[in-house]
């Protein structure tokens, strides 16, 4: 295992994007999963992140990430599972088929990531793994039936592990980000408006550095505007 490695599914130009800049900073080698990697190309250019295309919907996509991650510098000491589907509607006018890709990606994908992350880490001894929820996972909210089921099961599976990996010397984390992320890719102000992607990555850095001592499973995380 490569301590300084992270690996990050669903990675975007928003939270991902400031987590991969923040670890790089602390000389972490990154590696980014994304359908459509195009998109991420300045984040390669600007802190030489390695890119894979992948789809955590797919078991043996992520077998793949994983295994050329292997092969490159070796298991990932960090691992974390941004992605999410979002599907709003009355239920009774939600399609199945649009409902079972959300729940491949929200639920299936958690686990095939989480799964292989695990293999690695009980392997090594050590690592963290940690997943970016909402508080659909906390709540329920009216025609978001689809987000709060792959939510609250994220959540469920995130403290599942908890309780059977932290022993292990493996610290799985939780991060309820309720609110909106600011987009730093376009020029205006959005400061008031949103939560700073930079601020919510360092506490992903916290939580990697934290004491096993005081490891902390979940945390919340919203703009001071927020209600709740």
């Amino acid at each position: 295992m490569s301590e300084k490695t992270i690996l990050i599914f669903g990675a975007g130009h928003k939270l991902s994007a400031s987590i991969a800049r923040l670890f790089s900073k602390n000389s972490f080698k990154v590696y980014l999963v994304a359908r459509d990697i195009g998109k991420l190309k300045y984040i390669e250019n600007e802190i030489g992140a390695t890119l894979f295309e992948g789809d955590v919907s797919d078991l043996k996509s992520v077998l793949n990430v994983f295994q050329s991650v292997d092969k490159i510098s070796g298991s990932p000491g960090i691992v974390i599972f941004n992605p999410s589907v979002r599907i709003k509607g009355a239920i009774e006018q939600l399609c199945s088929e649009d409902v079972e890709k959300a729940f491949r990606v929200n639920i299936m994908g958690a686990f095939y990531v989480a799964q292989q992350a695990a293999i690695r880490m009980t392997r090594a001894g050590s690592g963290s793994i940690f997943f970016t929820g909402a508080t659909a996972g906390i709540k329920g909210f009216a025609n978001s039936s689809v987000f709060a089921m792959g939510k609250f099961s994220l959540r469920g599976l995130a403290q599942s592990l908890a309780r059977e990996l932290h022993p292990q010397n493996i610290h799985v984390g939780h991060f309820v980000i309720d609110g909106k992320i600011q987009d730093k890719s376009k020029s205006e102000d959005n400061s008031d408006r949103g939560m700073d992607p930079d601020e919510l990555a360092k506490t992903y850095l916290h939580f990697h550095t934290q004491q096993k001592s005081c490891w902390s499973w979940e945390v919340e995380l919203r703009h001071a505007n927020e209600s709740f």
